[in-house]
């Protein structure tokens, strides 16, 4: 019984920061790569960030480079996604995700998903 839970979603101007977290039971943490992707309607799944098992890995898709970081606890079990500098475009479901397999195989697809929280960018 996997389950993903993000928190921190919610209505923000552009240029401003937020941070989601996740918070992962039912698997041992450590033993997954973890990610987040976001959906707008109409649109097809976005790859945003990766995380490796230990955390000492990341991959960003190129849109939010040096905008968002990915990072994780272990001791928490708990994914987190620091997100500065929001803009229009940012606007999305975002969804937390666990992978069996490394971090650089989550643009391809993962094995467990959260159910999602709203992050709307508005001015």
């Amino acid at each position: 019984q996997v389950q993903l839970v993000e928190s921190g979603g919610g209505l923000v101007q552009p240029g401003a920061s937020l941070r989601l977290s996740c918070a992962a039971s039912g698997l041992t943490f450590s033993t997954y790569s973890m990610g987040w992707f976001r959906q707008v309607p109409g649109k097809e799944r976005e790859f945003v960030a990766s995380i490796s098992r230990t955390g000492r890995s990341t991959d960003y898709t190129d849109s939010v480079k040096g905008r968002f970081t990915i990072s994780r606890d272990n001791a928490k079990n708990t994914v987190y996604l620091q997100m500065n500098n929001l803009e229009l475009e940012d606007t999305a479901v975002y969804y937390c995700a666990a992978s069996t397999k490394n971090y650089l195989s989550a643009r391809y697809g993962m094995d467990y998903w959260g159910k999602g929280t709203l992050i709307t960018v508005s001015s």
